[in-house]
């Protein structure tokens, strides 16, 4: 990541502190994960702890500044062999209490306790570790945010962070990640319907000038890596020319089964539901279930989003898809996207992978160490969940 500081702002970056709560789940217990976390951390100059928790992860508080920190985080997520990390979420926090050093601390009762915790830990780990490889989703929406912040701060026009953001080499570089990961729906916003109305129509027709030039090296691209593309959103208003690419790019690439890349331009989620909803209304449907309404969306045989990403600070998703991604896990970072790198990109991978998705339902992992005697309440009434 690029940062730019100027004169004036050095001496406030500097001396800034900063205080960032990490959480790392995986093989990290009992592969001296603790000690290369310390190790980093003096080599940064940062302060606070890292300690074993008992659900067989590893905790790192750090303080310092925030270049040194984003350096702890990206060392965190690499993790190193034999440590594997399948999981991590972080916290940017206000420092309460300063920390004077750095230090690994260890349970409260003794050396050998907490020693025999780790490497209790390692043993499950490896003994099931099959099962414990990053957990990723099935379908990513990025929203990409703060393209034109990251070119007024650089005292550039907006249209720049729109360049800057979509070359093909960052969205090939996205591409190749989730092949690695095994995510097989990546769908990326690039026009909505609201940018559409309240931009200003230069920077607007900036956008549809940088689709022009991406789109022969899109369409190479996606056919050398056998990737499906499909477009959702209006198909009335936009340019001739824009629509000819956007179905040449579908029908050139409609034959292969692997990764599916979804361009959404011109897209709105309410309007795709009145959409939807008038041509249910012209079909003269009958029987509305959510079978129907999914077969008049514009994302119809697409799964719905497992993890939506947004950028550059921003914590809400603006209607993406609000009928398909009810149960869909949110990750906001506030990075710009122009900044959002394969780095970043996996740095959300990981915090979805390190939680539990329910669906309103129970998972088995929360009744792991419940005791028998704890289900019953004082009326005796028998609580066991079958």
């Amino acid at each position: 990541m690029n940062v730019i500081i100027t004169a004036t702002k050095q001496k406030y970056y500097d001396m800034k502190k900063n205080e960032l709560l990490i959480k790392i789940s995986g093989r990290v217990q009992g592969v001296n994960f603790r000690r290369r976390v310390a190790k980093i951390a003096d080599q940064f100059r940062l302060s606070g702890y890292v300690k074993n928790l008992t659900d067989g992860s590893v905790e790192v508080l750090a303080q310092g500044k925030e270049e040194a920190l984003e350096e702890l985080l990206t060392w965190c997520q690499k993790g190193y062999f034999p440590a594997k990390v399948t999981g991590m979420s972080f916290e940017w926090r206000e420092m309460e209490k300063e920390h004077k050093k750095f230090k690994i601390e260890k349970a409260k009762k003794n050396f050998i306790l907490d020693e025999a915790h780790s490497i209790l830990h390692l043993g499950r780990d490896l003994l099931d570790f099959s099962e414990k490889e990053i957990n990723s989703p099935n379908h990513v929406v990025i929203i990409p945010d703060g393209n034109r912040r990251w070119a007024r701060e650089r005292g550039y026009k907006p249209w720049v962070g729109h360049k800057k953001a979509a070359t093909l080499e960052n969205i090939e570089a996205t591409i190749n990640e989730c092949q690695k990961l095994g995510i097989e729906y990546l769908s990326f916003w690039a026009l909505s319907t609201e940018n559409w109305i309240k931009r200003e129509g230069a920077e607007v027709e900036a956008i549809f000038m940088i689709a022009r030039k991406l789109a022969k090296g899109l369409k190479k691209m996606l056919i050398k890596n056998k990737i499906k593309a499909k477009h959702i959103g209006r198909r009335d208003r936009l340019p001739k020319d824009i629509i000819e690419i956007l179905l040449d790019i579908e029908e050139s690439t409609k034959q292969f089964e692997g990764m599916n890349f979804i361009i959404a331009m011109d897209y709105g989620g309410q309007d795709e539901i009145v959409r939807a909803m008038s041509k249910m209304f012209a079909a003269k449907e009958t029987e509305i279930n959510d079978e129907t309404i999914r077969k008049y969306l514009d994302t119809y045989g697409l799964p719905d989003p497992d993890l939506i990403i947004r950028t550059a600070g921003e914590r809400r998703t603006s209607g993406f898809m609000p009928y398909q991604a009810a149960y869909a896990e949110l990750y906001f970072t506030n990075v710009y996207f122009p900044d959002f790198d394969t780095t970043q990109f996996r740095r959300a991978i990981l915090d979805y992978s390190g939680r539990t998705r329910r669906f309103g339902g129970t998972d088995q992992n929360d009744l792991k160490n419940i005791n028998e005697s704890d289900l019953k309440d004082t009326s005796g009434l028998n609580l066991k969940l079958n």
